[in-house]
């Protein structure tokens, strides 16, 4: 199946933490390589190897990095007469379309200007390219094949550290949960998706708010509940706790170096 990421979004959140903060988001590093890499690897790891790159905010960044993609920064290789001969490899075998779809499109729109790219895919993937997980993808696309539904999401629990507070009439506190323990799910940013969402996303629209709703509203949306790592990068904390994970050796995303 192929794979559309979105990697055009600014991620103001991130880039005004970053020093020289031109990066787009799904370019940010985690470990050798960028974030949207993990999510490629992840995708790999299940036999997708086809993918679609939505470039909008900083384009020539992701460009760049797969035109001079550098093999040595995650393989080990033999250097003998002046030759690297590597001993394991990253993409062989991908096929990475990088299409620009505009600087402030929203998600919507960029999955309808890369619609082309599908024709004769009755299914395909789509993910923000900015979060990481060791959710069963193939038993994700197994439950999805099965049903009657024109699209999947992926919900996961919420893992901010807000509380909910229960407050009377009289401004009583009789409560103070964690949001986290509330009976509650959150757009997890994996979708299976089949081509009816496009007969549901107008110009200029939002693949969640326009697509999934109207899906959700006819019956036709299924939810994939994964209590499993799911870890967010919206923010500069998020992106290095996700670094020093990868240095600790603690990466329960990368499921290809099991």
């Amino acid at each position: 199946m192929k794979v559309v990421l979105f990697c055009g979004g600014r991620g103001t959140r991130m880039r005004s933490e970053v020093p020289g903060g031109d990066l787009p988001k799904p370019m940010q590093l985690v470990g050798p390589r960028p974030l949207v890499w993990h999510v490629m690897r992840y995708y790999a790891h299940f036999g997708h190897k086809e993918f679609v790159l939505c470039l909008g905010y900083g384009a020539q960044h992701i460009k760049d990095f797969f035109l001079g993609y550098r093999e040595t920064a995650s393989n080990d290789f033999v250097l003998r007469d002046g030759r690297v001969e590597l001993l394991s490899t990253d993409i062989s075998g991908w096929s990475i379309s990088l299409v620009d779809t505009g600087v402030d499109s929203p998600i919507g729109e960029r999955l309808r200007r890369v619609r082309d790219h599908l024709d004769g895919e009755e299914m395909f993937l789509a993910n923000y390219a900015d979060v990481l997980t060791d959710a069963p993808l193939a038993d994700m696309i197994r439950r999805f094949t099965a049903a009657d539904a024109g699209a999947s999401m992926m919900v996961v629990p919420p893992t901010n550290t807000f509380h909910v507070v229960d407050v009377t009439e009289a401004n009583v506190v009789g409560a103070i949960t964690p949001v986290s323990a509330m009976p509650l799910w959150v757009n997890g940013g994996f979708f299976v998706l089949r081509q009816e969402i496009f007969d549901h996303i107008p110009e200029n629209g939002d693949l969640v708010a326009d697509g999934c709703a109207e899906l959700a509203k006819r019956g036709r949306l299924l939810a994939y509940r994964h209590r499993g790592y799911w870890r967010p990068s919206d923010t500069v904390n998020q992106r290095l706790e996700l670094d020093r994970s990868w240095e600790r050796g603690e990466r329960p995303w990368a499921l290809w170096e099991a």
